[in-house]
């Protein structure tokens, strides 16, 4: 399915599934809250999977983000599209929990606007990764300290998005940890 085709599951800021868009479509001008994931990957150090994301991305090339981000198709668990999701970008797969949610909303280009009710995937991963060219343009782990500090700097090598996702993180006392 190419990106033109996919839909999203448009939502309200407790959720609530209000109808479907076309993916590129809900991104466009001041954006339409709808259904994202982000998913978050720990090795047995605690650091965590950052994927670069690939040249010919429609928004936000060549950025460093989290494991991995989507959105859930119509009918599809938010659970469920995290594992379609790390399969087709990174070749992998593993247990996933929800952490938390929050809403956000960011420019990441020309007339687009990801505005997104994101639910925050956790899980632990350690072996080999074998990103899709198409999707991921590297891959490598980093310490949440570094991120944190990263965010401080503001640095622009970081996708909009995650940036929130970190300061999000930050705040959280309750997240929980990836287990042993």
């Amino acid at each position: 399915m190419t990106t033109d085709e996919e839909r999203v599951i448009l939502v309200d800021g407790s959720d609530t599934p209000l109808g479907e868009a076309e993916k590129l479509s809900a991104h466009r001008h001041e954006g339409r809250l709808h259904r994202a994931l982000s998913v978050m990957l720990f090795d047995p150090e605690g650091r965590t999977l950052l994927q670069r994301r690939a040249a010919g991305k429609y928004h936000s090339p060549l950025t460093w983000a989290n494991s991995c981000c989507s959105h859930p198709r119509p009918g599809e668990g938010v659970v469920d599209a995290g594992h379609r999701r790390l399969r087709e970008e990174l070749g992998i797969d593993c247990p996933l929990w929800e952490a938390f949610s929050f809403t956000y909303s960011v420019d990441v280009g020309p007339d687009l606007t990801e505005r997104e009710f994101d639910h925050v995937l956790v899980g632990r991963f350690s072996g080999p990764v074998h990103p899709d060219p198409s999707e991921v343009a590297e891959v490598r782990w980093a310490s949440l300290p570094e991120l944190f500090a990263s965010v401080r700097a503001d640095d622009p090598a970081y996708a909009p998005w995650f940036r929130i996702l970190l300061v999000e993180l930050g705040q959280r006392h309750d997240f929980p940890p990836p287990p042993s």
